[in-house]
């Protein structure tokens, strides 16, 4: 994946998605199975001085969306990525800047979702994303399903 790719993203996200640019997210890390994005805390805090919910929701949220498209991007796919469900777990508050580390769930695999998106125009997959706390334990967690569907496979269906 070039830097060149991520760096394009990026800046997509910050142009548009207004809340994406208030919460001055950043692509921090990215290899082809992981991605982590991260915020600092001053734009994202709360009124008891750690992280808010929704900028934690936000940022996991996003991560996961992030390192799906990078990866369809890299293979030359043209699909829009939706978030189809997921389960958020708020466990420790966060007082430092936020991180998140996004992979593919368990059971997941890049093969078997490029295959679904090839014969339907449309392919699903689990990814997971986690924030640590200061210590480096799972602060906030969150399990989605995302749905890839191809561009042209969207506007034939119409």
């Amino acid at each position: 994946m070039t830097d060149t790719l991520i760096r394009a993203l990026e800046r997509e996200i910050l142009d548009d998605i207004p809340l994406a640019r208030a919460m001055q997210l950043r692509i921090a890390a990215h290899a082809p199975d992981r991605l982590a994005m991260s915020a600092p805390l001053a734009p994202n805090i709360n009124d008891k001085g750690c992280a808010f919910g929704g900028s934690l929701a936000s940022l996991l949220t996003l991560s996961c969306w992030a390192l799906v498209v990078l990866r369809l991007r890299a293979a030359g796919e043209d699909c829009d990525v939706y978030v189809q469900d997921s389960q958020l777990r708020y466990l420790a508050p966060v007082w430092g800047e936020l991180r998140a580390e996004s992979q593919l769930a368990n059971g997941e695999n890049w093969d078997d979702f490029f295959a679904m998106l090839g014969a339907r125009g449309k392919g699903r997959l689990r990814v997971v994303a986690t924030v640590a706390d200061e210590a480096g334990k799972p602060a906030t967690t969150l399990d989605a399903r995302f749905v890839a569907l191809r561009r042209e496979a969207k506007s034939s269906a119409a």
